[in-house]
C-alpha cells in the first residue's frame, strides 16, 4: 500500500502542536497553524467510541482547510476497534494522517489499558500499529514516552521499529516523571540512531524559544519538537522558536511585557476568541476563558484583567475589556 508522507515534506525541524485533551480543537489549531505550527494534532479520540457510536466523535475531529497538515490522535487498546476507527477516520475525516497514543499517563486512560499502559505490552502494541496500518493509506504515527517502570522507550521502539509507522512524538519524561520531571531527550536521540529513516520528535517541557534552541542544538539528529503546555497562551511559541533559530539573537523573542507584545497578544486572543463565537456561539464564550487566562498571565494588573475576561459573555465585550 502506498503511504502519502506529507511528513517528508515537511523542513526540519518540525515544529508540531502536540495533542493535548480539551485545548487542541479546531480553533486553537488553526490559530497555532496561523503562528507558526507546522503540524497539528487533534485531541485524542476513542477508538471504542468510534466502533459503537462514532457521531460525538466525529463531529470533535472535524477541520478546516486552514489546520492542513492535520494528523488524528486515537487512543484504546482493542486492536480490533483501533482498525474500524482507522477506517472511519481515514474515509470520513480525511486528515493528513492518524497518530497511535501510546503515551499518556492520565489516570483515566492508563486505567482503562490505553496510552502509556500499551508500552509494556510491545505485542498487543505491534498488533495495534498493524491495525492501523493495514487499514489506511494514511501516514501512521505513534507518540511514547521515555519509559515506564522497568521498560524503556528504547526497548520498546526496539520491538516495533521493523512496522511501517512513518513518525515517533517522544516525551522526555517517563510515566512515573508526570508532567513535572526533567525530560531525558538523550533517549530521543537514541531513538533517531534505531530508526534514522523514520521521522524522530521530542517532547516535553519545552516552554520557551531558548527551550527549543538548546534542545536543538544539543541533540542535533532530531528532526524537530512537539510543542504542547508551551503553547497555552502563547501560540506564537512557534513563531519565536523560528525567529530565533533564524537570527540566533536573543531579541529576536518578544518581549513578554513589552507593549508591542501585549498589543499582538491582544489581536491573536480576540480573533481566537471570533473563531470560537463562529464556530460555537455561546459554548465558545465558555471555552475561551481558559485561553484568555493564560494569553494575559504576567501583565501588569492581570489578576483584575483576567477576572473581568473570564466572565465575558461575548467577542465585544472581552474587546471592550481589552481596550
Amino acid at each position: 500500500m502506498m503511504i502519502k508522507n506529507f511528513w517528508k515534506q515537511l523542513k526540519n525541524p518540525i515544529l508540531a502542536l502536540a495533542p493535548m485533551a480539551g485545548i487542541t480543537d479546531s480553533t486553537f489549531r488553526q490559530v497555532c497553524r496561523e503562528n507558526g505550527c507546522d503540524v497539528a494534532y487533534s485531541e485524542m479520540a476513542s477508538v471504542s467510541a468510534l466502533f459503537f457510536k462514532p457521531a460525538r466523535t466525529l463531529e470533535l475531529l472535524k477541520f478546516g482547510p486552514a489546520e492542513h497538515p492535520y494528523v488524528v490522535q486515537l487512543f484504546g487498546k482493542d486492536p480490533k476497534h483501533f482498525a474500524r476507527a482507522t477506517q472511519i477516520v481515514s474515509s470520513e475525516v480525511k486528515p493528513d494522517g492518524i497518530d497511535i497514543n501510546f503515551g499518556c499517563p492520565a489516570k483515566k486512560v492508563f486505567g482503562h489499558g490505553s496510552g502509556c499502559a500499551l508500552m509494556p505490552q510491545p505485542e498487543l502494541a505491534r498488533e495495534i500499529i498493524s491495525a492501523v496500518c493495514e487499514n489506511t493509506d494514511l501516514p501512521v504515527s505513534i507518540k511514547i514516552r521515555a519509559g515506564i517502570k522497568d521498560l524503556t522507550a528504547i526497548h520498546f521502539i526496539e520491538k516495533i521499529k521493523d512496522l511501517p509507522f512513518t513518525t515517533v512524538m517522544v516525551h522526555g519524561r517517563t510515566y512515573e516523571g508526570g508532567f513535572s520531571a526533567v525530560p531525558n531527550f538523550a533517549v530521543v536521540e537514541e531513538i533517531k540512531k534505531i530508526i534514522p529513516d523514520k521521522i524522530v520528535l521530542a517532547n516535553g517541557g519545552i516552554n520557551t524559544p531558548e527551550d527549543a534552541k538548546n534542545i536543538l542544538e544539543k541533540y542535533p539528529t532530531i528532526d524537530g519538537l512537539g510543542i504542547a503546555r508551551g503553547a497555552w497562551g502563547r501560540p506564537y511559541l512557534f513563531d519565536e522558536i523560528k525567529n530565533l533559530l533564524a537570527s540566533h539573537r536573543d531579541e529576536a523573542c518578544l518581549v513578554s511585557t513589552g507593549e508591542y507584545d501585549f498589543t499582538r497578544i491582544k489581536k491573536i486572543a480576540i480573533h481566537h476568541a471570533e473563531l470560537l463565537w463562529q464556530k460555537k456561539g455561546a459554548t465558545g464564550m465558555f471555552e475561551i476563558r481558559k485561553h484568555l487566562a493564560w494569553y494575559f498571565k504576567g501583565f501588569p494588573n492581570a489578576s483584575e484583567l483576567r477576572q473581568k475576561l473570564v466572565q465575558a459573555q461575548s467577542v465585544e465585550e472581552i474587546k471592550n475589556i481589552l481596550q
